[in-house]
């Protein structure tokens, strides 16, 4: 058991819905164990700057329900350089902090897991990102109400297509992963879904439209931004191309994704962690992800955690094949 008495706290990367849910966590167990909370505000360059205030439990008051992070986010360059992580911890000496509880995807814990090699200062990480990319956790915070917020839009769209009988390319994020556009994908009956990791090229999408039913009076391709094919507008333009008779319209959900309440479970998952993060600093954890796999926390080396070993699961696109008909 470390004599840890005060830990810094802070929030990098893109938003994601549960963010305030996991910062009350860490603020209030930190309260129960008497140790004192800094937040840093705008991430890393936050850090480097000084952003530092004291919280209590005051502070995290009715913030469970709120979308973002009251504790702001930014990404930094100057974090990426050795001089940029110096200025740093001589902030985190000056203002006393022993320990970091850094809330973030993979961008993040890469920062984390450096820092942490180079200076006696454990860190150890919340999973925040809509993405649910991270190796070590089952869901990410805020991946579940970035899904629901797709699955409400597409619902909405799939009206305006029945009623006009068109083809709707849906962008949604995920450039590096299509874990959004597969669920989404299923939970919205989608004709069709182009994500990374299976590297499918445009041709599987044109075999489907032509060979698929004709008597379908809509048609839902998901699409997971920055796919090889050249995304939403470049695809529905092919589309055109070779189906004219297809009245296509292309909507790119972007932000929104971000957004909104948090769901029941990405509050309860934020929860968790978030208490586990302070028990864990206390017990002498460093340089570790901590996550829920099949509803137990586990704890994952940054390293790991960072690498993207996230598969398909090749079943969910079977599903989509047989669904679709």
């Amino acid at each position: 058991m470390t004599q840890i008495k005060k830990i810094g706290l802070f929030t990098s990367g893109g938003d994601a819905p549960g963010m305030n849910a996991a910062i009350r966590a860490v603020v209030r167990t930190a309260k129960y164990y008497n140790i004192e909370v800094v937040g840093i505000r705008r991430g890393y360059e936050g850090m480097i700057n000084g952003e530092m205030f004291p919280m209590d439990g005051k502070s995290v008051a009715n913030i469970i329900q709120r979308g973002g992070t009251i504790l702001k986010t930014a990404r930094s360059e100057q974090f990426k350089t050795a001089d940029g992580r110096r200025l740093a911890y001589d902030q985190l000496v000056k203002h006393g902090i022993q320990g970091l509880v850094a809330i973030g995807g993979d961008g993040t814990f890469t920062g984390a897991r450096i820092f942490g090699s180079e200076y006696d200062m454990p860190v150890v990480g919340l999973p925040g990102t809509i993405d649910n990319d991270l190796y070590g956790t089952d869901f990410t915070i805020g991946y579940d109400t970035a899904i629901n917020t797709v699955i409400d839009a597409v619902d909405k769209i799939r009206d305006t297509a029945e009623s006009h009988d068109r083809l709707f390319i849906v962008e949604v994020m995920g450039r590096d992963s299509g874990l959004i556009a597969l669920r989404t994908g299923i939970a919205s009956g989608a004709e069709a879904i182009i994500i990374p990791e299976t590297k499918r090229d445009i041709n599987a999408l044109m075999d489907r439209l032509e060979n698929g039913r004709k008597d379908k009076s809509s048609k839902i391709v998901m699409v997971a931004e920055g796919e090889d094919p050249g995304g939403a507008f470049e695809i529905g333009r092919q589309v055109k191309e070779k189906f004219p008779n297809y009245d296509t319209r292309v909507s790119i959900l972007g932000h929104i994704q971000r957004g909104g309440k948090p769901s029941c479970m990405d509050r309860v998952l934020a929860s968790r962690v978030g208490v586990a993060a302070v028990e864990a600093l206390r017990d002498g954890h460093r340089n570790e992800m901590i996550g829920i796999v099949h509803n137990e926390i586990a704890f994952t080396p940054f390293e790991h955690a960072c690498k993207h070993h996230v598969e398909i699961n090749a079943n969910f696109l079977k599903i989509v094949e047989i669904l679709s008909i």
